[in-house]
């Protein structure tokens, strides 16, 4: 998922001939290593791949990849210095190796990594790491997002030999979806905002959280939206004149540590939605929605999460 970025120091430099010699080292080395090492080929963002079947040092700078990862029970050399979620705090302790938007090469090179593994934000510098070592990257088709992002799943559990973990894994969510689908159809109309500081925007279909619509079934409270990776700006009014029987809200402020959403939206306009007064506004989990994306984790819980505030509304 993209957005402002959520990280803090800066990466090192390199001077420009020490980097171009770096580059160069490094493509040799990793160039003469893949000649020894049994490799897979697989499909991503940018094509077909060949990388190491069972790779063992392998640095992340995808989200939902280090979650899918996570799940399948896969260690990582490296990650980006950026906010994790409890649930993805075993990696807090690995490596930091840049940003999301500006990987440390040097600190990447120093690792010696078998693969390496960009997406969504990320997902820019997938070539120039590939100087380094074979590269895939991850990044999720926003208007397929459900289907996309569970063929990277099935590419990184084949990569790393996890296939019986991920299929029943995936299993499972698919189970959830249909589950809250079924549910969804009969629940009303649904609006999902992003909020960050006094601001807001709406999702609509075939956007950057149209999943709500797309996959999971919720009627557009509004249909006309405009399809918009960054969504379309609202007020109060809209929200009030909207007036959806569900209000969706991702707090983009509390998924980088901050967050005052509940509170802004405490107002008399919002108050007068068939949502508020029946009690039927979420507040989603922000990271898994604004940082994570497409990780098998943050999915499943995602869909649990709504599904549950279904059922205790009595859907």
């Amino acid at each position: 998922m993209e957005g402002a970025s959520t990280v803090q120091p800066q990466s090192r430099r390199l001077s420009t001939p020490l980097l171009a010699g770096l580059l160069a080292a490094c493509a040799m080395s990793f160039a003469a290593g893949a000649m020894a090492q049994e490799t897979v080929s697989v499909e991503d963002a940018r094509g077909t791949q060949e990388v190491p079947l069972k790779p063992q040092t392998v640095v992340v700078f995808d989200m939902a990849s280090l979650d899918t990862l996570g799940a399948l029970g896969v260690e990582v050399a490296g990650v980006p210095q950026v906010a994790l979620p409890d649930y993805l705090q075993p990696f807090a302790e690995v490596e930091k190796v840049g940003s999301l938007f500006e990987p440390d090469l040097e600190a990447v090179n120093a690792l010696q990594p078998d693969l390496i593994i960009v997406g969504g934000r990320s997902g820019p510098k997938a070539e120039a790491l590939s100087a380094i070592a074979p590269t895939l990257d991850m990044t999720v088709d926003q208007r397929n997002f459900v289907a996309s992002a569970e063929k990277n799943v099935k590419t990184l559990a084949r990569v790393f030999g996890k296939e019986a973990q991920a299929d029943t894994a995936l299993e499972k969510l698919d189970a959830s979806i249909e589950g809250l689908r079924a549910k969804a159809d009969k629940a009303g109309s649904a609006l999902i905002v992003l909020t960050t500081g006094n601001k807001m925007s709406a999702y609509g279909k075939g956007s950057r959280f149209g999943v709500l619509h797309d996959t999971f079934g919720f009627q557009p409270a509004d249909p006309d939206l405009a399809v918009a990776n960054h969504g379309e700006a609202i007020s109060f009014e809209y929200i009030a004149k909207t007036n959806p029987d569900w209000l969706f809200v991702i707090d983009r402020d509390a998924a980088i540590g901050q967050g005052a959403a509940a509170a802004m939206l405490d107002n008399e306009l919002v108050g007068g939605t068939k949502a508020w007064k029946d009690g039927q506004v979420v507040y989603l989990t922000p990271a898994n929605w604004y940082l994570i994306g497409g990780g098998l984790q943050a999915m499943q819980q995602n869909v649990d999460q709504i599904t549950q505030a279904l059922d205790k509304s009595g859907q």
